[in-house]
């Protein structure tokens, strides 16, 4: 950390996606991750599991994946233990929702998947802080095979239906193409205040507050200067940062006037664009 840094209890809120069609987003988020709705609202629906929004989702008839552009890579939904993650696994098994790929991160356990607009899911669970290892006094991560027998040997003694996710769920990264390496950890790092924690070689890096392994990552796996997403696009509209108080939302506040970037003041809270026209929220609720 440094005097720069963004507070340490910074964490992330909610993800607002653009979707194709409300009914059927609603069906796979329910069935086959065990989200809840919230709310509906007109052609936006609130999801999360039970308290705070984790998903917010909105129709654009026509709406259209793309490739090759800046946006979302994934947002991530992180599970309060090793049992509630193998849950999500044993329900994305039953309902036959497509996998795009499993990992063990060494800090953290993953599935990753698409909804039915090809936007990117990660559902993971953390190991505790004590077994993170930092050789070098960088932390070690990596993208190793996930044990699925092991993770779904978790139920074995488990007896009762599934209620879907635990309330405890939050919303624990969200991974960004960008268009540069270099600009991006610019103004997340330097602007906004994350900590810089780990990079993968020169197509990602990863950021934090508190010391977490990352609430942002950020790649060039679309192309080293891609475009954003046309305006039919399905994808990201915006993610939240929720900060701890107004003083610390304040200091962020005033290095992003200072950097020249526009800032627009809403009833929640302040809303930014990165480089690479990422949508995001500043708030404190």
């Amino acid at each position: 950390m440094t005097e720069n840094s963004i507070h340490p209890d910074t964490v992330l809120g909610y993800t607002h996606l653009t979707v194709s069609g409300l009914t059927r987003s609603l069906d796979f988020y329910q069935q086959s991750l065990g989200f809840k709705l919230h709310r509906r609202e007109g052609d936006t629906a609130y999801l999360g599991a039970g308290r705070a929004d984790l998903l917010r989702l909105t129709e654009l008839p026509g709406a259209r994946p793309t490739s090759h552009t800046t946006g979302l890579y994934h947002f991530a939904i992180l599970t309060p233990s090793r049992p509630e993650l193998a849950q999500v696994l044993r329900r994305i098994a039953e309902t036959r929702a497509p996998v795009q790929g499993f990992a063990d991160h060494l800090v953290s356990e993953a599935i990753y998947l698409p909804d039915p607009d090809g936007n990117g899911i990660e559902i993971y669970r953390d190991r505790p802080r004590s077994q993170w290892d930092y050789p070098n006094g960088q932390l070690k991560m990596a993208t190793d095979p996930l044990d699925i027998e092991d993770l779904l040997a978790e139920l074995q003694d488990e007896t009762e239906p599934w209620p879907g996710l635990h309330p405890d769920t939050v919303l624990g990264h969200i991974h960004l193409h960008v268009g540069q390496i270099a600009q991006a950890e610019t103004f997340y790092r330097d602007v906004l205040g994350f900590d810089l924690m780990v990079r993968y070689g020169p197509t990602a890096s990863f950021l934090s507050a508190g010391g977490y392994h990352h609430h942002i990552g950020v790649n060039t796996w679309a192309g080293v200067g891609a475009s954003p997403p046309p305006p039919d696009a399905a994808g990201l509209r915006w993610f939240t940062i929720r900060l701890p108080s107004g003083e610390a939302l304040n200091r962020v506040a005033d290095r992003v006037r200072a950097a020249g970037i526009p800032l627009e003041e809403q009833e929640a809270g302040l809303f930014l664009r990165d480089p690479f026209e990422n949508g995001m929220l500043l708030t404190t609720s």
